[in-house]
């Protein structure tokens, strides 16, 4: 634990003057460490180093506020150990890259040196978001990941219906879906996996995303939010997600989404992966985001919860037992 007084925090981010900050997590996040009293500093990937195997960053004094027109303000940076601080935040965006994964060994070297990282450097590189669903297989409807395309086309015609999409994508981004006697599948194919070169991820359509939407529950601390974040496509779209178009609806927990929370939620616990967003359609969990995930500020809205006041305080806690 560090020295007394105000905890202090480090976010690792995309570049804060490009957010929404009337959707952006992030910034939801940092309003409630705020509000905590918590002292904020700011960086980006090329702010990070490691020097004889100690991990540095330049880092800028932050605040922040709750206003579209001016939420933040940054203080002149200065170099500094990160293990000296309480917790450090990484809210990088995908994509998962090698960059990425480098930054998150200064990572576990900052954590080795007494920080708390959120989410946990090995997890960050140990659970990709669509892959660790296999770790799963319960919670699923049927998954292939391959690089071969024979056998994607087999999955196809198996299923009738299937969701087709690379490892490393966010935001639906080259989603695409197909029905068996599509004649674009094997361009889809060939395109997805760099003609065999590289894996990519075959689904079974789920078709509620159509009424219920492809459905965001955030889990604090392997607890979830109560109430799902529904992304619903529109008309002449297949693809649940805000970013592509997707209208934001919300609804309770039901007793199936509990109960893959009570499956999946004690393993991302103890494996430090502190804020975790699952993608359920349906009765089935298709994605585990651990990187950044989002709906914070639409929860937030509609149901006058304070999820990142949540996150803060699981964090604390954490703090305050070690």
């Amino acid at each position: 634990m560090n020295s007394p007084g105000p905890r202090r925090l480090v976010v690792i981010m995309d570049p804060i003057a490009s957010i929404k900050p009337a959707k952006d997590s992030t910034l939801a996040i940092l309003l409630a460490a705020k509000a905590r009293g918590w002292q904020l500093h700011y960086a980006t990937l090329d702010d990070l180093w490691l020097l004889d195997g100690v991990a540095h960053a330049r880092l800028a004094p932050l605040d922040v506020f709750d206003d579209p027109s001016t939420w933040f303000r940054l203080g002149e940076p200065a170099a500094a150990r990160l293990g000296e601080y309480d917790v450090i935040l990484m809210r990088k965006d995908p994509p998962f890259d090698t960059e990425y994964v480098y930054a998150t060994y200064i990572l576990d070297r900052a954590e080795s040196q007494g920080a708390l990282v959120c989410n946990r450097p090995r997890g960050l590189r140990d659970m990709n978001e669509k892959v660790y669903t296999a770790w799963f297989p319960e919670c699923c409807a049927p998954t292939l990941i391959t690089r071969d395309m024979r056998h994607m086309a087999r999955f196809l015609e198996e299923h009738g219906k299937a969701v087709c999409k690379p490892l490393h994508g966010m935001g639906g981004r080259s989603i695409f879906v197909l029905e068996h006697g599509d004649k674009n599948r094997n361009v889809v194919f060939e395109t997805l996996t760099d003609y065999g070169r590289q894996f990519a991820i075959v689904q079974r359509y789920l078709p509620e995303i159509v009424t219920a939407g492809d459905c965001r529950i955030l889990l604090v601390d392997g607890e979830p939010i109560p109430f799902a974040l529904q992304r619903i496509p529109t008309p002449d779209d297949n693809r649940g997600n805000l970013a592509a178009g997707a209208r934001a609806e919300s609804r309770p927990l039901n007793a199936r989404d509990r109960w893959l929370c009570s499956i999946i939620g004690p393993k991302l616990r103890a494996a430090g992966m502190y804020f975790v967003g699952l993608d359920v359609i349906g009765d089935y969990v298709t994605e585990i985001n651990v990187t950044s995930p989002t709906g914070i500020r639409e929860l937030n809205k509609k149901h006058g919860v304070d999820i990142g006041g949540t996150l803060m305080d699981a964090l604390a806690g954490h703090l305050n037992a070690a």
